[in-house]
């Protein structure tokens, strides 16, 4: 049997490079930094190299970032796809609209994946996506992703573990992973 090879992939919009994944869309490329994971079985930091790529999809209408990292010398990957949800006024930003996510990671997800939200931001401010995880038999557990544009060639990405909303720690939020990233091409 054999394959054909994929289609190129579609060109970037003008109508998406000033949409609200402009942001993201201006760092397509590859990234190289340094990731920390803060270790919950060790409670001490496991750092190690980080890699990213940045690439638009379906014409700039979502971007995916695709990342590698290792945890105690073992390979990991993860990828977010983002995308606008314009709601009822379709394709256009307008108030109340709001960026999506969908999260995968070989060491935190297994083979969920999790569905994020969150507020489209001004230009070049933060990106603050959240979503939930089951954790019984108590209460579900919160899950932010923030992606924080450094200038042209810099990119920061934390996630945040959110206690539940119930409880002497509700609202709190723990680091989980950190990792700062150049852009290499």
């Amino acid at each position: 049997m054999t394959h054909a090879a994929p289609p190129a992939p579609l060109p970037v919009s003008p109508r998406a490079l000033a949409g609200p994944l402009a942001a993201l869309l201006a760092r397509a490329g590859r990234w190289e930094g340094d990731h920390t994971l803060h270790d919950p079985h060790s409670g001490t930091p496991d750092a190690s190299r980080a890699t990213l790529v940045v690439v638009p999809v379906l014409g700039g209408r979502f971007v995916r970032l695709d990342y590698g990292w290792a945890y105690r010398g073992a390979p990991q990957e993860g990828s977010l796809l983002v995308g606008h949800d314009a709601g009822p006024a379709g394709g256009e930003h307008v108030e109340g609209d709001a960026l999506t996510g969908h999260w995968i990671d070989a060491w935190h997800m297994g083979e969920a994946v999790m569905a994020l939200r969150g507020p489209v931001p001004p230009a070049d401010a933060p990106i603050v996506l959240t979503g939930s995880y089951p954790a019984p038999p108590g209460p579900d557990w919160g899950w932010r992703i923030t992606l924080v544009p450094d200038g042209a060639d810099g990119l920061r990405l934390r996630m945040d573990n959110l206690w539940p909303d119930a409880g002497p720690e509700a609202g709190r939020a723990d680091a989980a992973v950190e990792a700062t990233l150049r852009r290499v091409g």
